[in-house]
C-alpha cells in the first residue's frame, strides 16, 4: 500500500494548517519505517496560497529521511490538465515546477481526464506525458480518473511510443465501488498490465470508526457537510467492519484497506497524525 498526500496543504477539504507541519513529517518517517514507500502527491494539492504545498512537503521530508527503506521511496505526482494548459510544453513546465519541489518525480500521472469537456485538450498533455519518458525523466506515466472507454482508446497511443503506463488511479473504496463494479476498470487495467491504485480507500475517514453521527466530527468545512449526509446510512457497515477487525485484532481501518488489497488495488490512504499512521500503515 502507498501513502496519499491530499490532506497536507488542503484547508478548504481537511483543515491543514502549517503547525501540522511537524507531525506530518513524524507521519512521513513512520510509513517509511514501517515499509510504505509509495507516496502519491499533486501540483494542484493544497489551498490558495497554499497550492503545491504537498509536493513541497513530501520533498523536504524525503531528503531529511535517513532511515530504513529509504533507498524505496517512490514520489507519485499527478499534473491537473488546468485550461491553460494545453501543449506538451505546458506540461513539460508543470513537471519541472513539481520536480523542482519534490527533488525528484519517480512516477508522473495525469490528474484527471478532460474528454468529457475539452477532448482537444487532452492529446498534447499526453503526449507531454510520453516525453518525460521519452527524455529519461521518469520511470513511467500513470493516469488518474479515467474510465474503461477513454483508457482504451488512449492506451495504444502510450503503446506506440513503448512508453509504460504503470497505474491508474480511481476512487475505490467500501463505500463507492462503482469504477470497479459498473465500469470494470480492474479487469481493463489487468488485461492491460497495469496497476490500479485506491484513493480515498477509507471514503475521507468515514471508514476508520473514528466519527458517529452523535459523535466527534472530522475537521474541514467540506468534510463535516458530507458526513453529516453519509454516517447515518453507513451505520451497517461501519459495525460490520467493527466486528470483522475485532475478531482479527485490527483496526476498523486496517480492515477496509485488507478488502482493498484483497481486490487486487494499491489502498493509498492518507494520514495528519502519527497515531493514523500507526493504524492504517500495518492492514
Amino acid at each position: 500500500m502507498g501513502c496519499g498526500t491530499w490532506a497536507w496543504g488542503n484547508r478548504l477539504l481537511w483543515g491543514y494548517d502549517k503547525r501540522m507541519d511537524p507531525e506530518l513529517h513524524r507521519v512521513f518517517d513512520r510509513c517509511v519505517a514501517s515499509g510504505v514507500t509509495l507516496f502519491d502527491t499533486g501540483d494542484s494539492y493544497g489551498t490558495g496560497t497554499l497550492k503545491g504545498r504537498s509536493e513541497l512537503l513530501l520533498g523536504e521530508f524525503e531528503r531529511a529521511y535517513q532511515g530504513p527503506n529509504k533507498e524505496r521511496i517512490c514520489l507519485a505526482t499527478k499534473l491537473a490538465p488546468y485550461p491553460w494548459r494545453w501543449s506538451k510544453g505546458s506540461i513539460a513546465a508543470a513537471f519541472q515546477a513539481s520536480a523542482q519541489r519534490l527533488g525528484r518525480v519517480d512516477l508522473v500521472q495525469l490528474h484527471w481526464s478532460t474528454a468529457n469537456y475539452a477532448p482537444w485538450q487532452e492529446g498534447a498533455l499526453l503526449d507531454g506525458l510520453a516525453d518525460l519518458y521519452d527524455q529519461g525523466l521518469v520511470g513511467g506515466v500513470g493516469l488518474s480518473n479515467f474510465g474503461t472507454r477513454q483508457l482504451r482508446k488512449i492506451y495504444p497511443r502510450f503503446q506506440q511510443r513503448g512508453v509504460p503506463v504503470r497505474s491508474l488511479q480511481v476512487q475505490y473504496s467500501l463505500l463507492s465501488t462503482y469504477a470497479v463494479t459498473e465500469l470494470g476498470v480492474k479487469d481493463l487495467c489487468d488485461e492491460l498490465g497495469i496497476q490500479l491504485i485506491a484513493y480515498s480507500p477509507l471514503c475521507l475517514g468515514l471508514l476508520t470508526g473514528r466519527y458517529s453521527p452523535d459523535g466527534p466530527k472530522p475537521t474541514g468545512l467540506l468534510r463535516k457537510r458530507l458526513f453529516k449526509q453519509l454516517l447515518p446510512g453507513a451505520r451497517s457497515l461501519l459495525a460490520t467492519l467493527q466486528v470483522i477487525g475485532e475478531a482479527h485484532q485490527k483496526t476498523m481501518a486496517q480492515t477496509a484497506l485488507n478488502w482493498c488489497m484483497g481486490k487486487g488495488t494499491i489502498p493509498i490512504p492518507g494520514a495528519k497524525d502519527l497515531c493514523q499512521a500507526e493504524q492504517t500503515s500495518v492492514p
